[in-house]
């Protein structure tokens, strides 16, 4: 590395590189095209620009990051900071300067160009019958001659009324009860858990409680808040998961756990602050927003704020206390290190977790800022690396209930598998890594404004059309002020491999196509790098001042991802005894934006009818819905973890032989009967 030089990475983006040593954190921001905001063009009057310097040793990236590899506090910074957020590690990113390596974190609220996470809450079927309920009693007041006890008062009538028996309460509830029971006139609702335990007290008639199903991701977290009455799903909140800054994988988290003497508390605390953020968020959705209210001349006094509901729209104005439930899903280590288990042995074979079964656990015990007597519900995980955010995707689409054998993917950093019915079910992962989702790509990126998520190429002219999220129409048809592009995200390189192989770009081998070529003005040798390159957005197309291209090496590191994924369907297919599968269902963000025919054309999977294939969406998010609102889909999820068969891929004498087959495209010799018409004769048969 050049000494005048230092390596900064912006996390929850990922973007990373060197850049010259005595830049602000907002120049180094720029030259490596992470959008943060900076409303008053550094002059350090609107502290929009704040970020934190994360401190340690990353072992994922290499480098040691510390506040001292940044120039000294200065007096400005203080109007916008406080001494509490100081300790912590925030700057002011137009006044700190690089002065060494160091990882940034850039919060939600600094990020220009917001992360755009797609979790929208499909329309399933899920019969109603939560695990918290609202019961609405009226009870005798106490006299000489009946002073029974108030809980011993609403049990009793609690049993005349609903047949519910033997209920305990929680000492935060029992505390309340009292006021509660005589501010409502001796009429009380109240919310039990599990016809169980009395959670919630309410004086008078209330109808409605509230609850959150919360998928947690390696990359993002998605929640959706739900009328547990109604079943309604009154909002959808997503946020990126806050522990990117330790790494885009779970084996870089796990390592840092390793390498940082307080490393899993740190990630445990982080993700705990995202979900109450989270529900926060949600909780707000629920208010008319505010806008500053002008002052008279002459007026003294802080600003005041006023509502400015939307017309026609009804707001619920909830609290936190309205949150009386919450279920919860993660991958295994996620699962771990929210709970703050030691994930080490995890990553290490045979991957044991730490525990299979789901867990009742009051929130109030982990942090998590609701109802201060509710539970979280934490859905059980199925091995090491198939956790329960497969049991979420299980309980949303049911394999375990039909004939048909299905062949369920859930794609992200890393690639679980199910395979099966009812009759029989086996499960696996792969390590796909998280190139599919932008990391490890030259221009790679999250999916934020300026992302390219769609891609064709002519295979005539190999002329490139694309489209940007941020702007409607693609880019032939796009007027230069546009949103340009900034980089490729994951639906985007889904659409770039397939693209590049059907045109000819690429060979089967995955190796540029220099003969069809030759002289083409996309086509180039990088003069630093001396590899080849393929350039999808000229630099005045984009926002970067950069030509946006593809090179030889992240061609190769998706194929390694795919053919990861490949192999890992292939090998479950030959393990239940199957030519092919009847139906292949993606899940995950790639679920929502998948194109049937590029997933097919890359050799993602193997060969299925096109009409066979479906995106499900955030598969792992309703299951974790359908776990919230219906108490049964809790007793189904141990059920799965306990009865589906996980295989280990990696442990399989074939695994390398399939997975070199795989990493050619669609694949070395695997047929695939349904890409005719797809894609030309010439390019599917090509040796």
């Amino acid at each position: 590395m050049d000494d005048n030089k230092a390596m900064v990475i912006f996390q929850p983006s990922g973007r990373r590189g060197e850049v010259p040593k005595g830049v602000t954190l907002i120049e180094a921001s720029r030259l490596l095209g992470v959008d943060i905001e900076a409303l008053c063009g550094e002059k350090k009057v609107c502290g929009k620009c704040v970020v934190r310097i994360e401190e340690g040793h990353f072992e994922k990236y290499g480098i040691q990051s510390d506040m001292s590899h940044v120039s000294p506090w200065l007096e400005e910074e203080e109007k916008f900071i406080t001494p509490e957020r100081r300790e912590k590690g925030f700057r002011l990113g137009c006044v700190a300067k690089v002065q060494d390596d160091i990882l940034v974190f850039v919060p939600e609220e600094s990020r220009a160009g917001k992360q755009v996470v797609s979790k929208a809450a499909r329309d399933i079927h899920i019969d109603h019958d939560p695990a918290v309920k609202v019961y609405y009693v009226e009870v005798d007041a106490p006299t000489f001659e009946d002073p029974t006890g108030d809980f011993e008062r609403i049990c009793r009538g609690l049993e005349r009324e609903y047949g519910i028996k033997d209920l305990t309460i929680d000492i935060f509830t029992l505390r309340q009860l009292p006021v509660a029971l005589r501010k409502g006139k001796w009429a009380i609702t109240v919310s039990v858990w599990n016809d169980q335990e009395i959670i919630r007290v309410r004086p008078g008639k209330h109808e409605h409680a509230y609850g959150l199903a919360i998928d947690v991701g390696t990359t993002t977290v998605a929640a959706y808040f739900c009328d547990l009455t109604t079943m309604e799903v009154i909002d959808t909140v997503s946020m990126m998961n806050p522990q990117c800054k330790y790494g885009e994988d779970v084996m870089a988290r796990i390592t840092y756990h390793m390498t940082t003497p307080d490393g899993l508390q740190r990630m445990s605390d982080d993700i705990i602050e995202g979900v109450n953020e989270l529900i926060d968020k949600a909780i707000a959705n629920t208010f008319p927003p505010k806008k500053k209210k002008k002052k008279k001349k002459g007026e003294e006094g802080p600003a005041e704020y006023v509502e400015v509901p939307e017309e026609g729209k009804t707001y619920l104005r909830l609290e936190r206390e309205d949150v009386e439930d919450i279920t919860i899903g993660f991958n295994t280590a996620m699962h771990h290190i929210f709970l703050a288990l030691n994930p080490e042995y995890v990553g290490m074979a045979p991957f044991p977790p730490v525990l299979h079964h789901s867990l009742d656990i009051k929130a109030r015990d982990l942090g998590i800022k609701i109802n201060s007597s509710s539970y979280m519900f934490v859905l059980p995980i199925e091995a090491g690396f198939v956790g329960a955010d497969n049991v979420g995707v299980l309980l949303a689409e049911e394999p375990y209930k039909h004939e048909e054998n299905a062949l369920i993917i859930d794609i992200g950093t890393n690639g679980e598998l199910v395979l099966g019915n009812r009759h029989k079910l086996i499960s696996s992962s792969c390590a796909t890594g998280p190139a599919l989702e932008g990391a490890q790509i030259a221009f790679g990126m999250r999916a934020a404004p300026g992302a390219i998520e769609r891609i064709l190429i002519d295979p005539e002219t190999k002329e490139v059309d694309y489209k940007v999220i941020g702007r409607e129409s693609w880019r032939k048809y796009s007027e230069p002020k546009e949103m340009k592009a900034k980089g490729i995200c994951g639906s985007g390189i889904l659409d770039l491999l397939a693209e590049l192989y059907r045109a000819g770009v690429v060979a089967k081998s995955g190796v540029f196509n220099k003969k069809a070529l030759k002289e083409h003005p996309r086509f180039r040798i990088n003069p630093d790098t001396k590899q080849p390159e393929f350039v999808l957005a000229w630099a005045e197309e984009s926002s970067i001042d950069k030509d946006i291209v593809v090179t030889q090496k992240d061609i190769r590191q998706i194929q390694l991802a795919k053919g990861a994924l490949y192999a890992g369907c292939k090998l479950m297919v030959k393990r239940m005894g199957l030519q092919k599968v009847d139906t292949v269902k993606i899940a995950g963000a790639f679920g929502t934006h998948v194109d049937r025919e590029k997933a097919l054309i890359m050799g993602l999977f193997p060969d299925c009818e096109i009409e066979k294939i479906q995106g499900v969406g955030n598969a792992a998010g309703d299951g974790c819905r359908a776990a919230l609102l219906n108490v049964k889909k809790r007793v189904e999820a141990n059920w799965c973890s306990r009865n589906v068969e996980y295989i280990e891929l990696t442990v399989e004498s074939t695994f390398q032989q399939e997975f070199m087959g795989a990493m050619q495209l669609p694949h070395m010799s695997d047929e695939f009967p349904h890409l005719e018409g797809l894609v030309s004769e010439e390019i599917l048969h090509q040796k």
